[in-house]
């Protein structure tokens, strides 16, 4: 099977067939667990509002596309991620919230204040942080290929934590540390042959990936030797990631087996236990109603159970456990709204008509469509409508047949040009692996409250992408 970053049910079956899906009985409905807490269609006028906002309003007032996020369903799921493994744990956990899925100085202020840490994996994520005032030791750092002025600038602000990936990596950040008369906490990024994805996981296929030390052949432990040989260098823990958009800890049973076995091997070569496992991130959210992601307790009780199974039976001490939601965090608050262009029934033969809706943004806003065949939930967000269903492909405005935005959907019959559409769950990865191709300025984030909204991320200008051409 190809591992997928959408999930198993995503790889080389693909998704459903759209002949397959039903129509839905209410094509106003909004499908709880996938739009944000604070997105209801108002009863009076039908119009889909956020945090109290009408969403035409907003649209008015920040342009569309536009990456619109309910900023208390957003910190409200950084605390319940804090409070979970606290209490699943005693206290004794650490959660990093994934940069990578998205970030801005906005939401390094709120982990700030919400007291959670931030793991980042490029300088120019550090950078963030930095700019943002954010406590250098509640950082941590991986990477596969981190260069030198990145380790560099991690060791000279004092990043708490760098994962090591390679031995050549070790070299340079030792090198770095000592020459800056430090000494550098670091985790070792550990390759388990375990790869969870949504229902699936496999424990063999996985271990040709640009990730980690190999347990296979004594590829980790020798990392572990290499590391301690360099006074600069202060081994902490080990960090593992199994796969992304996981609904299940079955994966996670099987890697922490395998790394708690590894634990046991670490201290009979150095002669102590490590202090600190970080067990990733992946964390699966619902982009449609078919997805069924856990509650955050439910996942501290079941990854900490787990782990500490797993260390009773070989004899070593429970560590201080890590884990890195991301998506979890930021995927479910944040819609993306899009003007409606243009509507193109097309005939696709054997008495079958597929409509095609072309909306403002498309890959440049959201690349996940057309690079993992990843499914979305949208919805006419403007109005209500008494309409019947049609079966339609939300597609973008860039030249490229590949430019999907929601591969199949159902909308209203009388959807028209300059309606507004909402693509729920776009918080993570959206803004972050958004890009400029056909030179389109990509969206605002905008976070919206009860008492009103505000751009964190302005919309790029035309001068912006102008701005780096040299005559």
């Amino acid at each position: 099977m190809r591992a997928h970053e959408a999930g198993a049910v995503h790889a080389d079956a693909g998704s459903p067939s759209a002949l397959l899906m039903s129509a839905p009985s209410d094509v106003n409905r909004l499908a709880p667990g996938v739009w944000p807490l604070g997105a209801q269609r108002d009863g009076a006028t039908g119009v889909v509002t956020l945090a109290g906002h009408d969403v035409r309003d907003l649209a008015h007032e920040f342009g569309t596309p536009a990456y619109l996020l309910d900023e208390d369903d957003f910190r409200g799921r950084i605390r319940a991620w804090r409070s979970a493994f606290e209490q699943a744990t005693g206290a004794e956990a650490d959660v990093y919230y994934a940069g990578k899925s998205f970030l801005c100085t906005t939401v390094v202020s709120w982990l700030a204040h919400e007291g959670v840490n931030l793991d980042v994996c490029t300088g120019g994520e550090l950078a963030v942080a930095v700019r943002a005032g954010f406590d250098m030791h509640r950082v941590l750092m991986h990477g596969n290929n981190k260069s030198v002025a990145e380790l560099r600038e991690a060791v000279e602000r004092g990043v708490g934590l760098v994962v090591v990936d390679s031995f050549e990596e070790i070299v340079r950040l030792a090198h770095i540390a000592e020459e800056l008369g430090t000494t550098q906490p670091v985790l070792i990024r550990v390759t388990v042959g375990v790869e969870a994805h949504t229902h699936e996981f496999i424990a063999t296929a996985h271990e040709d990936q640009k990730f980690g030390f190999s347990l296979t052949g004594g590829q980790a432990l020798e990392a572990v030797r290499r590391v301690q040989k360099h006074s600069s260098l202060d081994l902490r823990g080990l960090h593992s990631h199994i796969g992304s958009q996981i609904f299940s800890t079955e994966g996670f049973e099987v890697a922490a087996h395998r790394l708690v076995d590894f634990m046991g091997q670490v201290r009979d070569e150095i002669g102590s236990e490590v202090s600190l496992l970080d067990l990733g991130g992946g964390l699966g959210i619902a982009y449609t109603e078919h997805d069924d992601p856990q509650e955050p307790r439910a996942i501290a009780e079941q990854l900490a159970a787990i782990v500490s199974r797993e260390c009773h039976a070989r004899g070593l001490a429970m560590p201080r456990l890590a884990v890195e939601p991301g998506r979890a965090i930021a995927g479910p608050p944040t819609m993306t709204v899009y003007e409606v262009g243009t509507i193109k029934p097309v005939d696709v033969g054997q008495g079958l008509t597929r409509t095609y809706v072309s909306v403002d943004g498309g890959m440049s806003d959201n690349i996940r469509t057309p690079l993992y065949d990843a499914s979305y939930t949208c919805a006419l967000v403007s109005r209500a409508s008494t309409a019947e269903p049609m079966l339609v492909r939300v597609v973008g405005k860039h030249c490229e047949s590949g430019d999907v935005v929601v591969k199949d959907a159902w909308l209203p019959a009388d959807l028209a040009p300059g309606d507004l559409l909402a693509v729920a769950a776009t918080g993570a990865y959206g803004r972050s692996m958004a890009s400029n191709y056909n030179h389109v300025p990509r969206p605002p984030v905008v976070a919206v409250t009860s008492e009103g909204a505000r751009v964190i991320v302005r919309r790029e200008t035309i001068d912006d992408l102008l701005a780096l051409d040299i005559e």
